[in-house]
């Protein structure tokens, strides 16, 4: 494991944690988001993988760590490969400059390390 795989995992699970709250608190709510995710995520004229690949460079440009995390899972869960992680979220640094750089270098990095058990 990488030195910062403690954190990423943390910070995955305080993701999660925070999500089962919500849904405790607003049920209805939490359960129409979780659908329209899983519609905008399935299978259609772009492979789930691609949407995910999408998603993280998305994140890398917002500077939001935890859909990083989030994300580069869902790409490692989809067989992504590193190139193709680090490929996207080299589109969203040549979009967005040095904040993306920082991110893509440092938390997608710390992300692939920890979830790709090479499988």
């Amino acid at each position: 494991m990488a030195q910062g795989d403690s954190f990423i995992e943390e910070a995955l699970q305080e993701y999660k944690d925070g999500m089962n709250y919500l849904s405790g608190q607003l049920p209805k709510l939490t359960r129409k988001f979780n659908a329209f995710t899983d519609a905008c995520f399935a299978e259609g004229e772009l492979k789930a993988k691609d949407k995910y690949l999408i998603a993280l460079s998305i994140s890398v440009c917002m500077n939001e760590e935890y859909s990083i995390i989030n994300h580069t899972k869902n790409c490692i869960d989809e067989d992504c490969s590193e190139e193709e992680i680090m490929e996207a979220v080299a589109v969203a640094v040549s979009f967005r400059g040095d904040a993306a750089l920082s991110q893509a270098v440092t938390v997608v990095r710390d992300a692939v390390d920890t979830f790709d058990t090479g499988s």
